[in-house]
């Protein structure tokens, strides 16, 4: 593996006349990055709960070698479960790092899931020890009751949860709350959501949706909306492949500009 910089040279009057190619051989840092890799996706293996009542499944494409991005999903008891989707700050090692902290702390407070404000409020908190003066990550959590049938989540600075309807209406469903990391003391707010049998709910990142065509138009929620639609969703199953290809042709790219993280839940009987 090699990092190429390339350097213009230039005549008296600016004209490029030549360039200079520097190549220097990066394999040990390529090295050190795969064995990060190895690290962070061993911290994003889990088992989803095996239950009829929901189904998760999860859709994850770091930009680097290393993501950004974090989610976790976890029983917290026979009827409820707990989920995080978190999108830290920037990209590559040091976004990478910072998903590692948060799993730390997914693992010391998961249980407060129940009460999802409670939990937000926490880890920001904790967070704020760590970063001063900037945002750390944007986050969405909350908690699945499958006895009380409802949805409860709180925002920090996340795009919206999509509900898809077993009606076919489409439900975009937002809260205001700054991103972990940003002040100490932060209030969050906390939605409850009614969830019906063949109601599917997507939750995702803004590498998801953020994807901007040669016009320099963004393709937005509603355009996420869109595509998974003309896909069959949700009726058939997001493939994550598919997906991405539908998301480079609107951006007329060769690659996205960010982590794509999406997860989903289908409720079932």
């Amino acid at each position: 593996p090699m990092q190429v910089s390339v350097a213009p040279i230039r005549d008296h009057d600016g004209n490029v006349i030549g360039g200079v190619e520097t190549f220097r051989d990066v394999s040990a840092t390529l090295a050190d990055l795969e064995r990060a890799k190895r690290i962070q996706t061993l911290s994003l293996e889990q088992e989803f709960p095996d239950d009829p009542r929901v189904r998760f499944s999860v859709i994850y494409t770091p930009h680097d070698i290393v993501g950004g991005d974090y989610f976790a999903i976890r029983a917290l008891d026979s009827d409820r479960f707990g989920f995080l989707l978190a999108d830290a700050m920037g990209h590559g090692v040091a976004a990478a790092l910072h998903t590692m902290h948060l799993r730390s702390l997914w693992g010391r407070f998961y249980q407060m899931l129940a009460r999802p404000a409670e939990f937000a409020e926490t880890v920001n908190n904790e967070l704020s020890k760590v970063v001063k003066d900037e945002s750390f990550a944007t986050a969405i959590c909350g908690v699945v009751d499958l006895a009380s049938k409802t949805l409860r989540f709180t925002a920090a600075g996340s795009p919206p949860a999509v509900i898809f309807r077993s009606r076919g209406e489409v439900d975009q469903i937002e809260l205001p709350g700054m991103p972990f990391g940003v002040m100490e003391d932060g209030v969050y707010e906390e939605v409850a959501v009614e969830i019906r049998e063949g109601d599917s709910v997507l939750l995702f990142s803004d590498g998801v949706f953020e994807v901007h065509n040669a016009q320099g138009k963004m393709l937005g929620i509603d355009g996420l909306i869109r595509i998974v639609e003309s896909l069959g969703y949700p009726a058939t199953p997001i493939e994550p492949k598919v997906l991405e290809v539908e998301l480079l042709k609107y951006s007329n790219a060769i690659r996205l500009d960010d982590d794509v993280t999406l997860i989903e839940m289908r409720i079932g009987a």
